[in-house]
């Protein structure tokens, strides 16, 4: 999320999804002929470009002092939009920086070539160059197609056709996925000898080094089982935390850019002045020098990405689904409300003593969460925060219940979010978006004891823990927040 839901990395639409001639006219386009530098030549591959992406790691690299050597080729995520919105303007885009006292826009040029997703010829065409020496990613949760266990699930009908094509064609098989795009990729560059590796994967996902060392070692197996080997020599997977306020964009920002410089950026990206990066990890063929403009190196990831996930993240997620529930349409609207605060709060104060950082940088992080909740200038909606949550409250909700439990005890602050994710499956608050739609809405049909019940199974929860006093409670908080909706 991603500095980031994280706050972003919940990769919103682009502005190219927004309405035909929502710019102005009268405004000058971007080119290289007239803004920023001559394009860089492409050492970095980016899958999934967004608008967390560009608010993100290409602005850690606009802002690297070898900027002018790393060049990032981008590749979209199931809409071509992107890329055919940012050809015109040679892959230049405007950054609106927006902070409580003011819009700051930027134009950001470390985009080299974006190219849509089906482009597999220019993917492979990257992979197999030698001076290639990063591979990012930033595709949901769900894009790294895991299965319950954390491996990739071998049954999905679209994983089983990449295999079946990489295995037919190693060369030229028409791949879909991200693992079968990843594989595809390294095919090509052991193919051309072109040496090291680092993939990077940017999702608000817990161990996503691992995560991705994972899914690209199963389908490696599955496709050529000596592949394995040649990963484990020449790919390194780097672990990253990530964090910055990404909204949709809106014509209001396509409009405050105009104001201030003249130009009609259909692709301006919104975004926070908060950011953070934390990587763990080699790079054997090197990197930009991301440090300079603030990214951290560091030998463990964990109590970051930990403090992150739990913290804002968790509390992103209660308020995308209690307060959205409570009528609600922003974070900064929800924040506001001082039962949904104290509900944050609670929440905060029941995960923070499980985190390994010390109290009292918890408790900085707690005061700059709300300074940056309550930015008004950051339009950031809860039901973009609370798309695929199937993929999320078992990593930012479920540990914390556990960990309560643990204890011996059930905390009311922990289960509400889980209450609140049960809720928006039984049709209240913000619409139900998400990649395991069709397993997760049946949980919560029938009466809300039931739905709890089979809800608390499926997140790997007893629901008879405590007594029962978990499964009770969950169910009170259920009934409270339906009792409620539309209120």
């Amino acid at each position: 999320m991603t500095a980031n839901e994280s706050y972003a990395a919940e990769p919103g639409p682009s502005a190219a999804d927004a309405p035909a001639g929502s710019g102005s006219p009268e405004g000058r386009r971007l080119s290289r002929q007239t803004d920023g530098r001559p394009a860089a030549p492409v050492r970095h591959v980016h899958l999934g470009v967004g608008n967390f992406f560009r608010a993100h790691a290409a602005w850690y690299t606009e802002h690297a002092p070898d900027a002018g050597d790393w060049g990032i080729a981008a590749f979209t995520g199931r809409s071509p939009a992107v890329a055919e919105a940012l050809a015109p303007q040679d892959g230049l885009y405007t950054l609106l920086i927006r902070g409580p006292k003011g819009a700051r826009p930027e134009v950001i040029s470390s985009l080299s070539a974006v190219h849509p997703a089906e482009d597999l010829e220019a993917l492979r065409r990257y992979f197999a160059d030698p001076a290639v020496a990063i591979v990012t990613s930033t595709v949901t949760e769900a894009g790294y197609r895991r299965n319950a266990a954390g491996g990739l699930n071998t049954d999905a009908p679209d994983v089983q056709a990449d295999r079946a094509a990489l295995t037919a064609d190693p060369e030229r098989g028409v791949v879909t996925t991200t693992p079968g795009k990843l594989v595809a990729g390294l095919l090509a560059r052991r193919a051309a000898g072109a040496g090291p590796v680092a993939l990077v994967p940017n999702d608000n996902v817990p161990e996503n080094g691992e995560m991705v060392r994972r899914v690209v070692r199963d389908l490696a197996r599955l496709v050529d089982e000596s592949l394995v080997g040649w990963l484990d020599e020449n790919v390194s997977f780097v672990t990253t935390m990530v964090d910055r306020i990404t909204p949709r964009t809106a014509d209001a920002d396509r409009a405050e850019v105009l104001r201030q410089t003249g130009i009609d950026d259909p692709e301006t990206v919104p975004t926070e002045p908060f950011t953070e990066w934390v990587l763990a990890g080699g790079f054997p063929a090197g990197r930009p020098g991301w440090d300079v403009p603030g990214a951290r190196f560091v030998d463990d990831v964990k109590p970051f990405e930990q403090r992150k996930l739990w913290l804002l993240n968790g509390s992103h997620s209660l308020m995308a689904y209690a307060a959205s529930i409570l009528g609600h349409e922003t974070v900064a609207d929800a924040i506001a409300d001082p039962e949904v605060l104290g509900w944050v709060e609670q929440w905060w104060d029941t995960a923070a003593p499980h985190l390994s950082l010390p109290p009292a940088d918890v408790a900085d992080y707690r005061q700059a969460l709300l300074e940056r909740y309550r930015n008004g200038q950051i339009r950031h909606l809860l039901a973009q925060i609370a798309a695929d949550g199937s993929q999320k409250i078992p990593i930012r909700a479920v540990p914390v219940v556990r960990a309560e439990l643990d204890a011996g005890r059930v905390a009311e602050g922990a289960t509400r979010t889980v209450a609140a994710w049960i809720a928006h499956l039984r049709g209240h608050g913000a619409p139900v978006t998400d990649a395991h739609a069709d397993e997760v809405r049946p949980l919560a049909e029938g009466s809300a004891r039931e739905a709890v019940r089979r809800t608390l199974s499926w997140l790997g929860l007893d629901p008879d823990a405590q007594g029962g006093a978990l499964a009770d409670t969950v169910e009170r908080q259920v009934a409270d927040l339906e009792a409620r909706a539309g209120s």
